[in-house]
């Protein structure tokens, strides 16, 4: 691995997607001319640190990175757009767009191409973080270089402060759901407003009024949790608001 590659025009490669049913090539150049990015790459898609910490994080936070004067958020892995996209729709990252370097070319421009093959992976991308200005890396946060898949500065919470060094967290926020319930939209719209994202529960879908039952033990909906507590429905959520 390269130690840096700050100051420097990031590799010209040429991605190969799938979009619908077709094949669409996009380039460095279209991802990042004339563009504030910032790129997060990973091991490999479904993989258990990837799934559960380091894209979700970034999806959760694209709000904040959006008003900081970051135009888009690049994940990417050394996989091909079929997996991408697949774990895309697994982890409804739609804050995120999802880069395929089916062939490391990119990955290896950064000097960031690393042999997995203890792991059965082939050659894969070493985890790191990078904002890049117009093409040009201004900033790179690379996994210090130890045994298995180091996890310590590449996350999202590490580059937003460095965009923002008084940033400080908003508590993770959930709320449970169903189609077409007006006090649901209502408590979205309350979140939106104080600038909380947010994950959805949507029930018949994700969950169940089963699960509502036994996790709050009401019926109803929508039933909104901040910072690991219960809050409630719409109007508890404006109470809460009004508090804080």
């Amino acid at each position: 691995m390269s130690t840096t590659m700050e100051g420097k025009k990031v590799p010209q490669v040429t991605f190969h997607t799938r979009q619908g049913d077709a094949w669409v090539d996009v380039t460095s150049a279209e991802l990042f001319d004339n563009k504030t990015v910032v790129l997060f790459s990973l091991p490999g898609a479904f993989t258990p640190t990837c799934s559960s910490t380091h894209l979700p994080r970034y999806n959760e936070l694209a709000c904040e990175f959006k008003a900081l004067g970051v135009d888009d958020i690049i994940c990417m892995s050394v996989n091909d757009t079929f997996v991408m996209n697949a774990w895309k729709a697994d982890q409804e990252s739609e804050n995120v767009t999802l880069i395929p370097d089916g062939n490391g070319e990119f990955t290896e421009g950064m000097g960031m191409l690393v042999g997995k093959e203890d792991l059965g992976f082939g050659k894969r991308s070493w985890r790191y973080s990078m904002l890049v200005k117009n093409g040009v890396v201004e900033k790179m946060f690379i996994e210090p270089n130890e045994p298995g898949d180091p996890f310590k500065v590449s996350d999202a919470d590490t580059m937003i402060k460095y965009l923002k060094p008084d940033w400080t967290a908003k508590p993770s926020v959930s709320i449970i759901t169903k189609p077409g319930c007006p006090f649901c939209a209502k408590a979205k719209g309350l979140l939106k407003a104080k600038g909380y994202a947010f994950e959805e529960i949507v029930l018949g879908r994700d969950a169940s009024t089963i699960s509502v039952r036994a996790i709050t033990g009401k019926t109803s909906v929508p039933q909104v949790f901040i910072g690991g507590k219960h809050i409630g429905g719409s109007d508890d959520l404006e109470a809460y608001f009004a508090k804080n």
